[in-house]
């Protein structure tokens, strides 16, 4: 079904007080545009953004919302900064390594602007806390990198009738769109089914070309600034695609599923999007990193016979690899592409970075027949913790 022509969406926050002097003066570059003028600047001030992830897309994001002068933001991240995400997380440092990013980023924010509230949600967004931390904000803003969240914050919003804007960043590639289900086409009328687990790598997993979070965060905001001030034409009904390799913008329409059921309450997402849990399925059924290193001194000496899978993507493999591991990504596993490379008439062992995406491939193994099956606990991580630690992590 064709999109119907967007069309200019009134303000969605109404103006607060008059501006002081000092912030007539920071934001005079934004009061003397005519569309934004001092009501929209006033606007922006009254604005309650909420941003999903305090990461790749969070980091710009927030640092543009609140120069913008957006007067409350909040900061959903249970997690803590790591060295890989100074690579492309330009709102930490090298000393908050270790630390809370969601305490991390206020921070920032706050010696970048002190005239911003900052509200911190250190959660585990679920759908037992979601439409509670929602209910606080006017706008959200969502870049996250995995699915089941993703899912959960179209039908949070959906149900709160609530706007927000959507961005995804994959290698060289990046989306962006705005979804309301009150006015227009929500994330379930584009993708009203998850792709098979394991079959689209998360960043951590594939990769991301670090500079493509500015300019997907910078789109982000310039959606929620216009929303929020009402100015011009939003992306509701239209996604904005980027391919940073040839430096092109291109859009495609989106229509509302005429036929979709409306939605009314939150699910268990985990199981939605097939995510398994990162536990050993079993007992028995995982192996740690010394066990593994006898394994394959045994193995090496003729004296045991098995295979071990790295079901990793290559670029993670060219960073750091366990000797005699075979490289097959789970996504070819787990669309079930790649089970006969597989021997049934020995073990099997699989192992990936941390331990998630091999117990998915071992699930998946048993449902596909496979008896003889384990898994490295850990992963990669526990091999250089535990067996070589001179070798590098990521």
């Amino acid at each position: 079904m064709a999109s119907q022509e967007n069309t200019t969406l009134p303000p969605l926050v109404d103006p607060a007080e008059a501006l002081t002097p000092e912030e007539v003066q920071r934001y005079s570059r934004h009061v003397i545009i005519p569309e934004i003028g001092d009501v929209g600047q006033r606007r922006l001030k009254n604005a309650k953004v909420l941003v999903i992830g305090a990461g790749g897309l969070g980091s710009p994001a927030l640092l543009y919302l609140a120069a913008a002068g957006v007067g409350t933001l909040g900061i959903v991240d249970d997690d803590v900064v790591d060295l890989t995400n100074l690579q492309r997380q330009v709102i930490h440092r090298v000393a908050d390594v270790g630390r809370s990013k969601a305490d991390s980023a206020r921070e920032k924010i706050l010696e970048l602007n002190p005239h911003v509230k900052v509200r911190l949600h250190e959660v585990h967004l679920d759908s037992s806390n979601a439409l509670e931390v929602f209910a606080g904000y006017d706008l959200i803003l969502d870049g996250t990198d995995n699915f089941a969240t993703r899912y959960l914050v179209n039908d949070a919003a959906a149900i709160l009738g609530k706007p927000y804007v959507w961005g995804s960043i994959f290698r060289f590639d990046g989306q962006v769109s705005v979804f309301w289900a009150e006015h227009g086409p929500t994330y379930r009328d584009v993708f009203p089914e998850p792709p098979p687990a394991g079959s689209v790598p998360s960043c951590g997993e594939g990769g991301v070309y670090g500079m493509l979070c500015a300019a997907i965060g910078a789109s982000m905001v310039t959606e929620a600034v216009k929303l929020i001030t009402g100015v011009g034409k939003t992306l509701l009904g239209r996604i904005q695609l980027y391919d940073a390799l040839t430096a092109t913008w291109r859009e495609i329409k989106v229509a509302k599923d005429p036929d979709a059921a409306p939605i009314t309450e939150l699910t268990d997402y985990e199981a939605f999007c097939g995510v398994a849990p990162a536990a050993s399925p079993g007992i028995d059924e995982s192996v740690t990193a010394p066990q593994l290193a006898t394994m394959l001194a045994a193995r090496g000496a003729g004296l045991k016979d098995f295979e071990l899978i790295d079901v990793r993507e290559a670029g993670e493999a060219s960073i750091v690899a366990i000797p005699g591991a075979r490289l097959i990504p789970q996504g070819r596993l787990l669309s079930g592409e790649a089970w006969d490379e597989l021997p049934r008439d020995r073990e099997v062992v699989f192992h990936c970075k941390g331990g998630v995406r091999s117990a998915n491939v071992l699930a998946a193994a048993h449902a596909a027949g496979f008896t003889n099956v384990k898994h490295l606990e850990g992963g990669v991580l526990a091999w250089v913790r535990d067996v070589e630690p001179s070798k590098p992590v990521y």
